[in-house]
C-alpha cells in the first residue's frame, strides 16, 4: 500500500449507455468532453459490466462485492419504500473504508432501500414489510439506511427520481416533511405520483447533489485520512430534466442532452479535486448501473445518428450486452498510465476486492464472495484468469448468463427484459439456451448453442457450481439469501422445462 491511502470518488451514472460516451463510441452523436478527458487521463474498459442490467441489483453488488442475485432479491428493483436489501453486518465497500480511517460519504439516488418509520395509527393490515405512502411518518428518523453499512453522512434520495415519496434524506431524517401529493407524468419526464416536500423540484434534484458532492470534496481535501465519496447520480434515468444550460446542446434529443449535463456533472468533480491539489491521489471512477433504457427515445436517437447501446444487442433489462456493457473509466494518476485501454473482462462487484488490495489485503471468505481484484489491470498487468473463469450477468426478470473469454451462455429464450423478444409469448417456439461467440458475434445474432454442446454443459456447470458454492472466488462455502434454489435456475430443478 501506498504511504497514504487514496482517497477513492465513485461516480455512478443511471441508466446511460455504453454508446453514449464519445471516449467509447467514436461514432456517439453526444461529445461527452469531460468524460473523454477522463479517459485520456486514466483508463478506459471496454469489456466492462454490471452484474445486472437494472439498478438495485447492480448497486446491491457495487457495494458488496457479491452478485446481486445472492441476495433476496431473486428479479425486479426496489421501489422508494422498499425495505433494506443489504443484509445486516455484511461489509461494504463503505464499512470496509470506514474501518481503515476513511471518512466515507454517499451523495445521490440509494435505491438499496431503507425502513421508513409508520405512523402509530397506521392500518399495515396483511401488507407485511409493505409500507403504503399514507403510513409514513415522515417526522421520524429511518432506520437501516446508508449510515447503518458504512457511510458516515448521506444526502440524497431513496430511489429512482420517478418514484416517490420526492423528498431529500441528510444522514437519517427528511429535510422537509412532504405536504401534498404531485399526479404522475408522462414522456421523457415521466415520474409516478405521490408526495412531494416543498423544497423538492425534480429539475434540480441534479444540481442540488452536484453541489453536495463538490461542497465534500472541497470540505475533505486539507483533512488528514482519506475519503471515500459514492456518488449514485439520478441522471439521465427519466425524469429526463436537462436544465435549460443542456438543452437542445446535444443535437439528439433531451436524453443526449441530459448526457450532456451528466458529462458536465464529472466536469464538476474533476475541477474540485484539481481545484484542491489531491487528483493524483484519488482514484476517480466512472460508471453505468446498466444500460439505456427505451425511454430515451431509441428511435428518435437513431433518426439523429446516435446509438446508446453502440454495437451491442438490446438495452437495460436485457441479458443481451446492450443490457449490462457499461462504460467503465478509471484515473488514479499515481498508478495508471495515462491513456490506458484493456479489453479485458471487468465487472462492478470487483470494487472491494480491488481497494482490499490496494490496502495490501485479502478478503475473508464471508465478505466480497464475487470480487476479484482489478489493480494488477490497473497497473498495466492483465488479470489472473485463475481467480475468476467467468462472470454472471443477470435481467430484469431474473434470468442469468455467463461469459467465459468469447462464450456467452443465456440461460433464456429471450431477453429476459424489455426487448424482443420479450418472456412470453414472445419467446414461445424459442430454445430455452443462447450460446454466442462473440469474438465473432458481438451483436448475439447467431445462436450456436446446437454446434457447441460441450460449451453450453462446462458453463452450465460451472454457473451451477457457482451457485451451490455460495462464491464464485476461492474460498470457503457460503450461502445464499434465500436458499439455494428458486425459480429462474430452471437448469438445476427436476424439470428442467423453463416454461413450466
Amino acid at each position: 500500500m501506498a504511504e497514504r491511502a487514496p482517497n477513492l470518488v465513485y461516480i455512478l451514472a443511471d441508466d446511460m449507455g455504453y454508446g453514449d460516451l464519445s471516449c467509447l463510441n467514436p461514432a456517439s452523436k453526444i461529445r461527452t468532453p469531460h468524460l473523454d478527458r477522463l479517459a485520456a487521463q486514466g483508463l478506459r474498459c471496454t469489456d466492462a459490466h454490471a452484474t445486472s442490467a437494472v439498478c438495485t441489483p447492480s448497486r446491491y453488488s457495487i457495494l458488496t462485492g457479491r452478485y446481486n442475485w445472492r441476495s433476496a432479491l431473486k428479479r425486479g428493483v426496489n421501489w422508494g419504500y422498499s425495505p433494506r436489501l443489504i443484509e445486516p453486518k455484511r461489509v461494504t465497500v463503505a464499512s470496509y473504508l470506514q474501518a481503515r480511517n476513511y471518512t466515507t460519504m454517499c451523495v445521490g439516488k440509494w435505491h438499496l432501500g431503507w425502513t421508513w418509520p409508520r405512523r402509530p395509527d397506521a392500518d399495515v393490515g396483511d401488507r407485511g414489510d409493505d409500507v403504503d405512502t399514507f403510513d409514513v411518518d415522515y417526522t421520524r428518523a429511518i432506520t437501516d439506511g446508508p449510515t447503518t453499512v458504512g457511510f458516515e453522512h448521506f444526502f440524497g434520495i431513496s430511489a429512482s427520481l420517478d418514484m416517490p415519496p420526492y423528498v431529500y434524506v441528510e444522514d437519517d431524517r427528511v429535510t422537509t416533511i412532504p405536504d401534498r401529493n404531485i399526479d404522475a407524468t408522462e414522456g421523457k419526464q415521466f415520474w409516478r405520483g405521490g408526495p412531494i416536500a416543498p423544497d423538492f423540484a425534480h429539475a434540480d434534484v441534479l444540481p442540488t447533489l452536484t453541489r453536495k458532492a463538490v461542497d465534500f470534496i472541497d470540505g475533505q481535501a486539507s483533512n488528514a485520512p482519506p475519503f471515500f465519496l459514492y456518488f449514485p447520480l439520478p441522471a439521465p434515468h427519466t425524469p429526463i430534466l436537462p436544465t435549460p444550460q443542456f438543452a437542445g446542446t446535444s443535437k439528439t434529443n433531451a436524453y443526449g442532452d441530459f448526457c450532456l449535463q451528466v458529462d458536465d456533472v464529472v466536469g464538476q468533480i474533476m475541477a474540485a479535486l484539481d481545484r484542491n491539489g489531491i487528483s493524483d491521489e484519488t482514484i476517480l471512477i466512472f460508471t453505468a448501473d446498466n444500460g439505456c433504457s427505451p425511454m430515451a427515445d431509441f428511435a428518435e436517437l437513431a433518426a439523429a445518428g446516435h446509438h446508446p447501446s453502440h454495437v451491442f444487442r438490446g438495452h437495460k433489462a436485457d441479458i443481451f450486452e446492450g443490457g449490462h456493457r457499461i462504460p467503465l473509466l478509471v484515473r488514479w494518476p499515481e498508478q495508471i498510465a495515462p491513456g490506458t485501454e484493456s479489453d479485458d473482462t471487468v465487472c462492478l462487484v470487483d470494487l472491494l476486492a480491488t481497494m482490499a488490495d490496494i490496502h495490501g489485503e485479502a478478503l475473508p471468505d464471508e465478505v466480497g464472495e464475487d470480487s476479484v481484484s482489478n489493480l494488477p489491470l490497473w497497473r498495466g498487468g492483465g488479470l489472473d484468469g485463475q481467480l475468476r473463469q467467468a462472470t454472471v450477468h443477470h435481467s430484469l426478470d431474473g434470468s442469468f448468463s455467463i461469459r467465459a473469454g468469447r462464450w456467452k451462455l443465456e440461460l433464456c429464450a429471450g431477453s429476459g427484459g424489455w426487448s424482443f423478444p420479450r418472456p412470453g409469448p414472445e419467446c414461445e417456439g424459442l430454445p430455452p439456451i443462447q450460446l454466442y461467440d462473440l469474438d465473432a458475434d458481438v451483436g448475439e445474432q447467431r445462436n450456436v448453442q446446437d454446434e457447441h454442446p460441450d460449451i453450453v454443459e462446462e458453463l452450465t456447470d460451472l454457473l451451477t457450481r457457482y451457485v451451490l458454492d455460495g462464491r464464485s472466488t476461492p474460498g470457503a462455502a457460503q450461502g445464499n439469501t434465500g436458499g439455494q434454489l428458486w425459480e429462474q435456475l430452471w437448469w438445476m430443478q427436476d424439470d428442467d422445462d423453463p416454461s413450466a
